[in-house]
């Protein structure tokens, strides 16, 4: 019996038929094939696809001659500016690795970042000189700090000997870069948010990202030369991709630094944007926006993740001509990794039944290969019954390579060939996966299991509520409790008798919270709500 196939024998990979896939590909074709074509929108700047490879070419040529060469360290502090933008090209074209730092991060993080990662270059955007100064006088190595210059934004300092703009100046616009030797190789460092502990870094490689910036096109169905404007921080997962994406699709990227609904609302307007993302706060804040700034007149789409969002908010999203598509995912899995993919049969449904149905996080990517709710301990998947709690597990290119230096963390991640999300959830007899909580979020309250995502499902539908969260908080009788941490829309009124009243009538009475705490709620730089100072709130109340 032969021991090969014939497609085997004399059929092997060469430079004729293989080529590492890698998302630097797309920027060279689309500088090709649409020079002239919009790029990147800034304000008053405007670069063409010709300007903007010939930029990132200068940034990698410029790299290469500090000194800068394969798996060294860029880091990057920088708003949602055009050279964040190019940094996600002009710093793996040098062979090097992107990593784009938390502009929310406190100066000891930053400083365990840049250790951590052994930064060898620094690129500093003016708004976050101050933070980063502190930083750099905790770290253990020399860096080649490099300041970005921007016109439109009023103060910081500078920590370097030479900006950005000179930087590019010394660099080769017909510099000759290539793909890595490896698709394997690692493209970019994402540090998780270290809510308990140090962060983990999270290493991407080549062939992840090229395939998640396709697959967003496939998954959302975007049409060639789209407009999209940057609400979710590039720095966030490098942006799920989006920045690679553009480029792929040929269309725009339209860059904001603060994200604030009347600038939202006038790119709307001039830039004429088709696409943005955004977690769940950014959708409630533009729902709840005023009237006169929602004059738009064209199909606009959202893709939104983070917390699950509440049915209320894609209602009222949907309502003012918003299509929103819900996707889930994690660092770990370079952004979105799972969709809520909508069916025609769906949209004669009334509004408040497909608000329901776009909840559920759905099924996986077109790059993920496997996703299942099973049981963590035996990996036995559970009924798809819509009841049955299990954790959540990925499996495929689109799954970190690993955690950077911590070998422990990889290994407890990858179980049985799967990673561990370490989110809970359930699967629908439809086979729609619909995320529960993460498991540390759960409420055990006299033996039964509480969803907090349920319970502020319901608290968004009060007229009155404008966000909402749910903790555990101690309890001598039952050992744990809801307690509902609630922020009120501007003018509107409600006493805690009101809302737990309210939760009592749409839901079973046990899991109605028995405390609410009226205030503004701890977020992070991407707009999820920090549970864990809300924990620590509630454990103090007692």
């Amino acid at each position: 019996m032969a021991t090969h196939s014939i497609y085997q024998r004399d059929l092997d990979k060469g430079l004729a038929n293989f080529t590492a896939l890698s998302p630097l590909s797309y920027i060279e074709r689309t500088a090709a094939v649409y020079p002239d074509y919009p790029a990147v929108v800034y304000g008053d700047r405007r670069h063409s696809w010709a300007q903007t490879y010939a930029r990132c070419r200068r940034l990698a040529s410029a790299l290469a001659a500090c000194g800068v060469g394969t798996g060294d360290t860029v880091s990057i502090v920088a708003a949602n500016i055009p050279e964040m933008y190019e940094a996600h090209f002009g710093v793996p074209m040098a062979g090097a690795v992107l990593n784009t730092i938390n502009t929310r991060l406190d100066a000891p993080i930053i400083a365990f970042i840049l250790n951590h990662a052994e930064s060898k270059v620094l690129l500093v955007d003016p708004e976050f000189s101050g933070v980063v100064k502190q930083a750099l006088e905790q770290v253990d190595h020399d860096i080649l700090v490099i300041d970005i210059e921007d016109p439109s934004f009023d103060g910081g300092e500078k920590l370097g000997a030479q900006t950005y703009d000179d930087l590019l100046a010394e660099g080769d616009p017909e510099f000759d870069w290539s793909l890595p030797a490896d698709e394997w190789d690692a493209i970019t460092l994402n540090y998780t948010s270290g809510t308990t502990g140090n962060p983990k870094g999270v290493v991407y490689h080549h062939r992840g990202a090229a395939l998640n910036a396709t697959s967003n096109i496939l998954t959302w169905g975007m049409p060639q030369h789209s407009v999209y404007l940057w609400t979710l921080p590039m720095f966030h997962c490098n942006g799920w991709c989006f920045p690679w994406t553009m480029a792929a699709n040929a269309g725009t990227s339209v860059c904001l630094r603060a994200v604030r609904d009347e600038p939202i609302y006038k790119a709307f307007r001039d830039e004429k944007v088709t696409h943005f993302c955004g977690a769940p706060i950014v959708l409630n804040m533009l729902a709840n926006a005023p009237d006169h700034l929602k004059d738009f007149d064209h199909e606009i789409k959202v893709m939104t993740a983070g917390a699950p969002p509440p049915a209320a908010v894609i209602a009222a999203m949907e309502g003012m001509g918003i299509e929103v598509t819900h996707v889930y995912g994690l660092t770990e899995t370079y952004g979105p990794s799972v969709v809520c993919a909508w069916k025609d049969e769906w949209n004669d449904k009334p509004a408040e039944e497909r608000a329901a149905l776009k909840v559920r996080q759905g099924v996986k990517y077109v790059a993920l290969s496997g996703l299942m709710v099973a049981d963590p301990e035996t990996l036995e998947p559970v009924p798809a019954d819509g009841e049955t709690m299990g954790e959540i597990f990925m499996q495929g290119n689109i799954v970190m390579k690993g955690y950077l230096k911590n070998p422990e963390a990889t290994q407890k991640a990858f179980r049985g060939g799967w990673f561990a999300s370490g989110d809970l959830g359930v699967r629908h007899p439809d086979g729609y996966i619909a995320l529960k909580d993460r498991s540390k979020d759960i409420i055990i309250s006299g033996g039964e299991n509480i969803s907090s995502v349920e319970v502020e499902d319901i608290l968004y539908k009060h007229p009155a509520v404008m966000e909402a969260a749910v903790v555990a908080r101690p309890d001598e009788k039952w050992g744990e409790t809801p307690c509902a941490f609630v922020e009120l829309k501007s003018g509107a009124d409600a006493t805690e008798a009101d809302l737990i009243a309210f939760c009592r009538d749409h839901m079973a009475h046990f899991k109605a919270p028995r405390t609410v705490v009226f205030g503004p709620l701890p977020k992070t730089s991407t707009g999820k709500i920090q549970k864990f100072k809300l924990r620590d709130q509630a454990r103090a109340l007692g």
